[in-house]
């Protein structure tokens, strides 16, 4: 489904912070078919990734030594400056502040309450990914916490958000459309996992994917599992971002 706008409080971008970010483009170009285009010296080596004529992605190195390579999803925001008045007053952290990014938008960088990192977009002339649900394309943003109650009150703080709650999964609402998901990590997950959101793109098929990213020297860290909204499994770029592909279920 292509896309020209996001209301705010929706995601509306991912992109990933990577150690090789010209190993990271061979991959993923080999994996979703993305051309990964260098948007030059002014933009730090950052590249939007287009699959045929939509851009749906971006690859970057880190604004800061030290990072490890991760995907961050953004939030469509009509106001990147507010919105970091909100997240402080929630309870949140800074970690990048608003900054204006030339002929695009404005964004920053913050951790919730549970130090999952997220960022904000604030839209100046490109809303974000311009093709979503589809193969090789964004479909899906969920945060895995060990906190949900915290979390629930910190994002509706922020975006206003409802949890729609299940025993170990909730579903983020926005007025009356499901926008992303969260994860409750329960004892079942180890100790030193994180708390962050983890990005999903729509693919034909998990088990094909899968393998292939192996051969693109990628790690599949949770197998191919039957779900009621489709088949996913959890991977691994070659520098070690993790990524989850799902074959969404006829609807």
């Amino acid at each position: 489904m292509e896309r020209t706008g996001y209301e705010p409080g929706t995601p509306c971008w991912v992109d990933l912070v990577t150690t090789d970010v010209e190993g990271a483009s061979r991959f993923y170009g080999g994996l979703f078919g993305w051309e990964a285009v260098d948007q030059g010296a002014e933009f730090g080596g950052y590249r939007m990734c287009r699959l045929g004529e939509r851009q749906v992605a971006g690859i970057g190195p880190a604004m800061e030594p030290g990072v490890p390579p991760n995907w961050t999803t953004y939030v469509s925001v009509a106001d990147a400056d507010v919105a970091t008045k909100a997240v402080t007053a929630a309870g949140g952290r800074v970690i990048v502040e608003p900054m204006d990014i030339p002929s695009s938008g404005r964004m920053a960088l913050f951790a919730d309450t549970g130090g999952a990192a997220f960022g904000v977009w604030e839209p100046r002339g490109f809303a974000g990914a311009e093709l979503v649900n589809e193969p090789g394309a964004l479909c899906w943003n969920e945060l895995a916490t060990r906190h949900p109650d915290a979390a629930g009150a910190f994002y509706q703080a922020v975006f206003g958000w409802q949890a729609a709650k299940q025993p170990d999964y909730s579903v983020w609402h926005l007025g009356e459309r499901e926008i992303g998901g969260m994860l409750t990590l329960d004892a079942n997950w180890p100790a030193e996992t994180p708390e962050h959101w983890m990005v999903y793109f729509a693919v034909a098929d998990a088990d094909a994917i899968g393998a292939r990213a192996g051969e693109l020297g990628g790690r599949t860290l949770v197998p191919p599992t039957d779900t009621p909204v489709g088949r996913f499994t959890v991977l691994a770029d070659p520098q070690g971002a993790s990524f989850s592909v799902i074959a969404l279920a006829a609807a």
